[in-house]
C-alpha cells in the first residue's frame, strides 16, 4: 500500500533559482508560523540563499509549486 501524505500545515514546496529559473530543492515549512513571520515582521523566511548547480554560486531560491 502506498503511504498516504500526512494533514496538517507542513507542506512540501520546491525552490527554484531566481536567476536561472532552474528547479533545485525540495523543502517542507510549516504554513501557520510562515503567515506568522509574515504578519509580526513583515518579512517570510523565503526567499532562502541556496547553491545553484546550474549557476555554480549560492542565488536566492523562491517557492515553486506546492508537491504533492
Amino acid at each position: 500500500m502506498a503511504k498516504k501524505s500526512k494533514k496538517g500545515p507542513r507542506q512540501k514546496t520546491g525552490l527554484k533559482c531566481s536567476d536561472c529559473g532552474a528547479f533545485g530543492y525540495v523543502t517542507k515549512f510549516n504554513k501557520n508560523n510562515e503567515q506568522l513571520k509574515k504578519q509580526t515582521d513583515g518579512e517570510g523566511t523565503f526567499p532562502l540563499n541556496k547553491y545553484c548547480k546550474k549557476c555554480m554560486k549560492h542565488t536566492s531560491h523562491k517557492v515553486m509549486k506546492k508537491l504533492k
